[in-house]
């Protein structure tokens, strides 16, 4: 079974979002709105299928890397997390939540061995 199939988003936490992502815009022209940059690319040689890798900043305060005592959590693009998932539990890998849908997809997180948090991201309509 394929398991990643790209990256989906980088997430870290920092002192000053703002202040980061202006940073970034002056420096190397990332111009990041409220949920960040978005890069736009194509999963197919016919440039019909669109992919997308999300970069954000949050604050140092942010939950949403818990229970990872990391600054950082990558975004793993998957096909099939349902399947996946299954897989991991009985592989022993820590579940941090339950898996969730959207209208742009299904997600769920795990730790990985040295206990950072990832996000698996099974995009919508793949």
């Amino acid at each position: 079974m394929k398991k990643v199939t790209g990256i989906g988003g980088i997430f870290f936490k920092c002192k000053d979002p703002e202040k980061m992502k202006e940073w970034y815009n002056k420096h190397l022209g990332l111009n990041a709105g409220p949920y960040g940059a978005s890069f736009e690319w194509y999963e197919d040689e016919d440039g019909k299928k669109k992919g997308l890798t999300q970069w954000n900043v949050n604050t140092e305060k942010a939950k949403m890397y818990e229970p990872s005592a990391s600054n950082f959590m990558i975004n793993y693009r998957v096909e099939n997390l349902e399947s996946l998932l299954e897989e991991l539990k009985k592989e022993g890998v820590t579940i941090c939540d339950a898996l969730e849908s959207y209208d742009y997809g299904k997600f769920v997180h795990i730790l990985d061995a040295e206990g950072n948090k990832i996000q698996l991201w099974e995009p919508a309509g793949d």
